[in-house]
């Protein structure tokens, strides 16, 4: 993928809106082919697999399936899922994605994250210039390490003062 493609793909591919989920139920493997599409640097090496779908359910992070047939809403939590794995532990996902739907359904959970998305891989996008030379370049890389660094750390940490509030005495 060379800067033009990145920049494109930052700006313009997005998880399908929830009204393009398909509304039918899915079998694993057409979740599996639907998944893949789903999001940038989600292919190759890291695909959904069956077993992966398996360990959410056992987990909890994932609603099961009834009788082995997967709706738009398990796409919606498995979209989610694909995502925070790349930045945080299976027990934080579970606790942000209980969070986010307590006193709301997936589909208005779903519709934020999009939105999400859309902001921050536009705000990224916009960083990258087409033009830039190698030291331009070297520092981008620095600073998106630094900032996704500090992001992440934030993540965890108001993930744990978070835990902590549920566990406090009221």
């Amino acid at each position: 993928m060379d800067i033009i493609e990145l920049k494109r793909s930052l700006k313009e591919d997005r998880p399908a809106k929830w009204d393009h989920i398909p509304d039918i139920e899915l079998y694993m493997d057409q979740v599996l082919n639907f998944m893949r599409k789903q999001h940038i640097g989600l292919e190759g090496d890291e695909t959904l697999t069956a077993s992966m779908v398996n360990n959410y359910i056992k987990k909890g992070l994932l609603p099961r399936a009834h009788r082995k047939k997967y709706k738009k809403e398990h796409v919606a939590h498995l979209t989610a899922i694909c995502l925070f794995k790349r930045v945080l532990s299976v027990s934080d996902t579970d606790k942000l994605l209980k969070d986010q739907l307590e006193g709301q359904e997936i589909e208005g959970f779903y519709k934020k994250y999009c939105k999400e998305i859309d902001r921050e891989f536009a705000a990224v996008s916009d960083l990258i210039h087409l033009d830039m030379d190698r030291e331009e370049l070297s520092d981008m890389i620095l600073k998106l390490a630094i900032s996704s660094y500090a992001k992440k750390l934030a993540c965890e940490r108001l993930l744990q003062l978070s835990n902590e509030l549920d566990q406090s005495p009221l």
